[in-house]
């Protein structure tokens, strides 16, 4: 199976935030959890597919755009590539069962790196950080597609065995450039936010590094967040760690359920889509007073 993105965006074009907000809005909470509870058992079909899954992550591919891509067997991004798990700066989280895969992917500090900050990841970078697997030109697209249906026809009924078929088919094709590596930052990240147990940890570790720039950015980006989104999205990830999919699917449709009812939800669409003041307001308004009020 093969998967591609179309249009400008490709993978992601936000039509379902405003959408589902929209539903909320008019009473019509149901509406938008059936969209979450059908785009959540999309993604584990993918996951769980008995043939080789092939993404090309071209254009963006952020949010549930990326929740499609995270089950592939092969993902292949390209020089246009982005991706983020951005959702919480729209009062919402990092979904589509992230907060349990980001841990297989990625090195250490980075799930809660990406999900409390939704930093972007560009090209190569996206390799490097275990979110997709290669990176090769998008000049290429359309012959790698051409490929594909060649090699689809001599495929071998077992999938681990059709799989490594179609990485031998597609050899030919030479990553568009190496990612570098960036020793520093990885520490960085793993000291930073790795096994800490609550928001007022890192943020802690980030004071006291304050005069630091990167440490100063991620601050800055943490007071601009919902604190209970934030609060919630710490919380799941230090849940979800390890967890098979299935307990992480159960975890994040409840946690959904909570959050789209929740007034920083709304808040967050209307500062960051609608109005585009980028001036949410939370409530409450500090990480200290947040209670979750949710079973998750």
């Amino acid at each position: 199976m093969l998967l591609t993105g179309s249009g400008e965006r490709k993978f992601c074009a936000g039509a379902d935030v405003k959408a589902t907000v929209q539903a909320v809005v008019e009473n019509r909470k149901s509406d938008a959890m059936q969209f979450f509870t059908e785009e959540y058992a999309l993604d584990l079909c993918i996951h769980q597919f008995p043939k080789p899954v092939v993404a090309i992550a071209h254009g963006i591919n952020m949010g549930g755009g990326l929740g499609l891509t995270a089950g592939a067997d092969l993902v292949m991004a390209t020089e246009t590539t982005r991706m983020a798990m951005p959702k919480i700066r729209i009062g919402f989280f990092p979904d589509v069962w992230a907060t349990g895969w980001l841990f297989a992917k990625c090195p250490s500090g980075y799930p809660e790196f990406l999900g409390l900050t939704g930093h972007e990841l560009v090209g190569p970078e996206t390799v490097r950080l275990g979110l997709s697997d290669v990176c090769v030109s998008n000049k290429d697209m359309d012959n790698i597609i051409e490929s594909l249906k060649d090699l689809s026809a001599a495929l071998d009924e077992h999938k681990d065995t059709a799989l490594g078929q179609i990485k031998a088919g597609l050899g030919t094709y030479h990553p568009e450039s190496s990612p570098k590596i960036n020793t520093d930052f990885d520490q960085w990240v793993a000291a930073t936010f790795a096994g800490k147990a609550a928001i007022t940890d890192i943020i802690s570790a980030l004071s006291r590094n304050s005069e630091n720039s990167r440490c100063e950015t991620v601050l800055e980006q943490l007071a601009e967040r919902s604190p209970t989104a934030t609060v919630l999205t710490l919380t799941l990830l230090r849940q979800n760690q390890g967890k098979p999919l299935a307990d992480v699917f159960a975890s994040e449709t409840k946690a959904c359920d909570f959050i789209i009812s929740h007034p920083d939800y709304r808040e967050g669409v209307r500062a960051r889509l609608v109005d585009k003041d980028n001036a949410p307001k939370g409530q409450p308004d500090t990480f200290e007073e947040v209670a979750l009020d949710v079973d998750i």
